[in-house]
């Protein structure tokens, strides 16, 4: 990137690097760190959490650690990464885009269809880039299968499924007392899965209606840890969830999808299943770390594929592809999902709010 001329509100600086903040240098948050490592053009300015010295063993002995609130309105700070805890996702993403700066918020974005409704207005009403964090959109086989179905190469959607059931064991929930919370995000299908709901409504497109139920079967807690979801698409087709953190260690994340013309079954940098005749499968993407059995199994590659889009979204003056009323559609759904299983009764997601 050759430059950035910032403009945005409470920005002194004119430099050819972009300031970046980061809420939260946690796991997620030193994998940012290390993204942002591999990318020219930018500079971690301000950091929240962590140690004093995580910053510099991370690559960026220049960052100050301030508080969340000193993060999002330092002068040199243009952008913020938000990896605090999930139930604080909205809120300070809220309070950076309301600063002026743009966002790049861990997922899910929000918790609430309201939030992520608010997030979608304020992209528009500030004039900055907002967007999830969806680095698995980014994984070369998933990337080749969105290319395929939006050329219509793939035949008519007939049925897509997920599944991720990735083992977490009694000492990861009590690490953090947000994760086995249910308000606050813990679930497995808001936590673990999020990534595979959002590819999944990314490659068949937006989902009509939902039913589904949850329970708490493996551990002592408030959150679901086990989630099974039925949907139909707007398209007519029909979909299946699965999520859990109560099976055993080992079983990667799949996604399948069911098509007129055949079948195509992706893991985790793996191709699973390919039934596609005339069809070449993408090669296997050994980039690819998967955390079904260690939470803290996560590479850099996606987020550096992510940071990337966000920054030339930045400098282009375009919205990010996984902007914030894309994001919104995800959160929509996660929440029509848990509705659904709260009531017993089928949910329209239109008319959640």
């Amino acid at each position: 990137m050759a430059g950035h001329s910032h403009v945005l509100e409470g920005i002194q600086v004119s430099s050819p690097e972009l300031g970046i903040g980061i809420i939260g240098l946690g796991a997620i948050g030193v994998t940012h760190a290390r993204a942002l490592r591999a990318l020219p053009g930018v500079n971690l300015v301000a950091f929240s959490g962590g140690s004093p010295g995580l910053a510099a063993e991370s690559g960026w002995p220049g960052a100050v650690r301030l508080d969340p609130d000193a993060v999002i309105v330092h002068p040199e700070v243009a952008a913020v990464a938000v990896c605090a805890p999930t139930e604080w996702h909205a809120p300070l993403a809220i309070a950076a885009a309301e600063a002026g700066r743009h966002v790049l918020v861990e997922k899910p974005m929000a918790t609430s269809v309201a939030d992520a409704e608010r997030l979608a207005v304020l992209q528009a009403e500030r004039g900055v880039v907002i967007a999830m964090v969806a680095q698995r959109r980014f994984e070369a086989e998933f990337a080749y299968v969105k290319t395929l179905l939006d050329g219509g190469h793939l035949g008519r959607m007939r049925l897509a499924t997920t599944h991720v059931h990735w083992h977490r064991d009694d000492d990861y929930y009590a690490a953090a007392g947000w994760r086995s919370s249910m308000a606050a995000g813990g679930g497995s299908l808001m936590n673990q899965g999020v990534h595979n709901v959002d590819l999944l409504r990314w490659l068949c497109g937006p989902v009509a209606d939902v039913t589904a139920q949850y329970g708490t079967l493996g551990h002592e807690m408030d959150a679901e840890d086990t989630t099974v979801a039925t949907l139909r698409f707007t398209s007519g087709a029909l979909g299946m969830i699965s999520t859990s953190t109560a099976t055993p260690p080992g079983s990667p994340a799949t996604l399948t999808l069911h098509t007129s013309l055949g079948v195509v079954e992706l893991g985790q940098g793996e191709v699973i299943r390919w039934d596609l005749p005339g069809v070449p499968p993408p090669p296997a993407d050994d980039t690819v770390i998967s955390g079904a059995s260690d939470p803290a199994a996560i590479g850099i590659a996606g987020h550096v594929a992510m940071w990337r889009e966000v920054l030339e979204a930045i400098a282009g003056g375009r919205r990010s592809a996984a902007d914030a009323t894309d994001a919104a559609g995800t959160v929509r759904l996660l929440c029509g999902i848990y509705e659904a299983a709260r009531t017993g009764r089928q949910v329209r997601l239109e008319d959640l709010s």
